[in-house]
């Protein structure tokens, strides 16, 4: 038997050992019964999830992953669902892109027995691209600018009417300034708190759930195909933004950025390092969702992209790559442990922290 000095001090090696350990992600295919792209996922908690994609597919699980349900939603065959918010196990609302009346909303309160059509674009110039709850009731909704105005709509009634915010509470966009519809994760809520990603890397924000706006810069490049892609937030004070350039998947330079003041700065990750196309301590690839584990006290992020996916320990400051195959979209699920994640092929991916 050790002394009781040296057993403790045996203890508290191992312990710091354990806490010092680097986490790892276990990645764990799932068959999801289709085979179109599926850039939609929303995990209400780790059993009950709900993703969408091309060709007007919604899908459902309520055992993890195992088994999933197609939602049939008539009339939308022919819609391309970027994105799908789910509030609890019955409930979700799913958004389709495209040009004029393609870009639709609509919603279940049963599971995916009976879908409601919420909201039709009548504007030719305004296309869709994500949406976010707050809670059932308040969302918020984004187009690309049109005419050189954001084009926003709130609802406060779980989207039985959608309001375009008036054009003088706005600040104007930039030319061809929209968002891109790659994950339905450029849009972030928190409280009363809205944050918008934006393809100039620029972050549209309200801090009392749109009556007033803003827009901040990051240090996120911008460009042809380039910009913020995906923004998420802990909690009213830390969030991250990721994106790139989606033509050139392995190449990561200036794509990343935090902010622990509500979105007034951001920090990006440390610069490139020699030339090798990402950044040092940051992406190691064009990464198109991010999202919180909050199972990581709190400072814990993971960013999937179609060339792989990285995590952060330390609130998005600096990352290392998580494995994965890669996918376009992310949903954590409460708790921060499980994940799950959707791409092309229609894979889906249930990610759990170890």
């Amino acid at each position: 038997m050790k002394p009781a000095g040296l057993a403790a001090l045996a203890a508290a090696v191992t312990l710091t050992a354990t806490l010092t350990q680097p986490p790892s992600m276990q990645w764990q295919p799932l068959d999801s019964g289709v085979t179109v792209r599926l850039r939609g996922v929303s995990a209400v908690t780790a059993d009950v999830v709900w993703a969408s994609g091309e060709r007007g597919t919604v899908l459902r699980t309520g055992d993890g992953g195992p088994t999933w349900q197609p939602q049939a939603i008539p009339g939308a065959e022919a819609l391309d669902f970027r994105d799908i918010d789910a509030v609890d196990a019955h409930t979700a609302t799913v958004l389709s892109i495209g040009p004029g009346e393609a870009s639709r909303i609509y919603r279940t309160v049963d599971a995916g027995t009976r879908w409601t059509l919420q909201f039709v674009n009548d504007d030719p110039k305004a296309f869709l691209d994500a949406m976010a709850f707050a809670d059932p009731a308040r969302g918020v909704a984004v187009s690309d600018s049109v005419d050189g105005r954001f084009v926003v709509l709130l609802t406060a009634d779980g989207g039985r009417t959608w309001t375009r915010v008036p054009a003088e509470r706005l600040p104007p966009a930039r030319p061809g300034e929209g968002a891109f519809a790659a994950s339905g994760t450029n849009i972030a809520v928190h409280g009363r708190h809205i944050w918008i990603g934006t393809t100039a890397s620029r972050v549209l924000q309200s801090p009392d759930a749109g009556r007033t706006w803003r827009v901040v810069d990051t240090p996120v490049a911008t460009g042809e195909a380039t910009g913020i892609f995906s923004i998420a937030f802990r909690n009213a004070r830390h969030g991250v933004v990721v994106g790139g350039t989606h033509t050139r998947e392995h190449e990561a330079l200036d794509n990343v950025a935090s902010t622990i003041d509500g979105g007034a700065t951001w920090t990006r990750a440390d610069r490139v390092d020699g030339g090798l196309g990402r950044a040092r301590g940051g992406l190691s690839g064009y990464r198109s969702a991010v999202a919180s584990m909050g199972a990581l006290g709190g400072a814990g992020w993971l960013a999937v992209g179609p060339s792989g996916a990285d995590l952060s320990t330390s609130d998005g400051y600096s990352w290392t790559p998580a494995g994965g195959e890669g996918y376009d979209a992310l949903s954590v699920a409460p708790g921060g442990r499980v994940g799950f994640a959707t791409g092309s092929r229609g894979r889906i991916a249930r990610v759990t922290m170890r």
